[in-house]
């Protein structure tokens, strides 16, 4: 798991053939006007999902984990409070991994949460359990990126 500034993307552009890609989507992108929804810039390798939209509370929230995707989550405007665990150490997932979905949730509660204010992101890999937008009412303006972890 990563959480940094979009100004210190590019050292992490040797994590994956098309970080270099998405992260200049999102300096290259007016994130602020972009529509809601679906963008591909990559076919079903590398594509964008903005939303605007509350959050839920710490007594919501969902741990979730991905195995086709890598996901860097980049705030847009707004603070996103997000959790961590390490997918090992999470009990059997209570809402299995569905395909088409490409997630499962799991009843675990985080190890960690932290902030992820505006003009920063996180980089979620298929072992990084995490939950996002734990922000109850408040707003929060995101772009999600998603990587396919093979090409």
């Amino acid at each position: 798991m990563v959480l940094d500034k979009l100004a210190n993307a590019q050292r992490y552009y040797a994590l994956h053939p098309l970080f270099e890609k998405a992260f200049s989507y999102l300096r290259d992108t007016n994130l602020a006007t972009a529509s809601t929804g679906v963008h591909e810039i990559d076919g079903k390798n590398l594509f964008a999902i903005v939303s605007e939209a509350a959050g839920v509370t710490e007594q919501e929230y969902k741990l979730e984990v991905h195995r086709k995707y890598i996901d860097i989550q980049y705030v847009v405007s707004g603070t996103d409070r997000m959790g961590w665990k390490d997918l090992a150490k999470c009990d059997a997932p209570n809402d299995p991994y569905n395909a088409e979905r490409d997630a499962a949730f799991f009843p675990d509660k985080t190890s960690s949460w932290f902030d992820v204010p505006t003009g920063s992101f996180t980089i979620f890999y298929p072992d990084d359990a995490h939950a996002a937008m734990v922000t109850g009412e408040n707003i929060v303006r995101k772009v999600v990126l998603k990587i396919a972890v093979a090409r």
